[in-house]
């Protein structure tokens, strides 16, 4: 893993609308499964892996949040007066992230299985790849209503739709974002243009994953975790 990124950027600026009523006091990051917020199970993932600086953008009710991680060498992006999306967002935070490739994760997620940062890491080829997307097959997944995001060719490219789920992990070549002049974008822009070059690549989690970003998500979520 000697080429393994060494910084991480944690998503926790959206509104988490479709919480509801749960979003409506706190960020969804702080929003808890089995008695512990979302943020910290993935801060657990994080540490787990390894030592990597950390970078978490923060938006909506960001005081709480900052407040929150206050004390544990995190590194606080915080988008005002305008949210940035997962693109504008990433490129904003590149100075702190203070390397190049990066990990970003969402941090709306549950896993059960090995740790998604090690899948990538150990999957990770920088003379192929610009970037590489952990992805969960769709019998994998817990409570996701839909089919996949993704397809994987043999030699694990990427291509739109397909039986894989994006699991909101991946490793990522930041140079990407350099000829977009736009502050506020999502990544799909850049996966879209990895994708006509063939520089986007997935990794096949063998686990579980659940998706917190829906209150129906929190009990399976728990439910998956008393499992594991």
């Amino acid at each position: 893993m000697m080429n393994a990124p060494k910084a991480i950027m944690l998503f926790a600026a959206g509104f988490g609308t479709r919480m509801g009523k749960l979003t409506a006091d706190c960020p969804k990051p702080l929003v808890e499964v089995l008695n512990k917020p979302l943020i910290d199970h993935t801060l657990d993932i994080v540490e787990n892996f390894g030592p990597l600086r950390k970078v978490v953008n923060t938006h909506y009710k960001a005081p709480m949040l900052a407040d929150h991680l206050a004390g544990r060498d995190i590194l606080i992006s915080d988008e005002q007066p305008d949210i940035l999306d997962t693109g504008g967002g990433l490129k904003a935070a590149l100075p702190m992230l203070a390397t190049d490739p990066v990990f970003t994760m969402n941090t709306d997620a549950i896993w059960a299985g090995p740790n998604p940062l090690s899948c990538l890491a150990k999957a990770w080829d920088p003379n192929r790849m610009d970037a590489l997307l952990i992805c969960v097959p769709v019998e994998n997944t817990v409570g996701r209503v839909g089919g996949g995001d993704f397809s994987l060719d043999p030699d694990g490219r990427l291509s739109r739709q397909g039986n894989y789920v994006y699991g909101g992990v991946q490793i990522l070549k930041t140079g990407a974002l350099e000829h977009i002049d736009q502050n506020m974008f999502s990544l799909n822009r850049i996966w879209d243009d990895l994708g006509q070059s063939g520089r986007i690549f997935g990794c096949a989690y063998p686990g579980r994953w659940c998706d917190v970003g829906h209150p129906e998500g929190i009990g399976l979520a728990e439910q998956l975790l008393r499992h594991a």
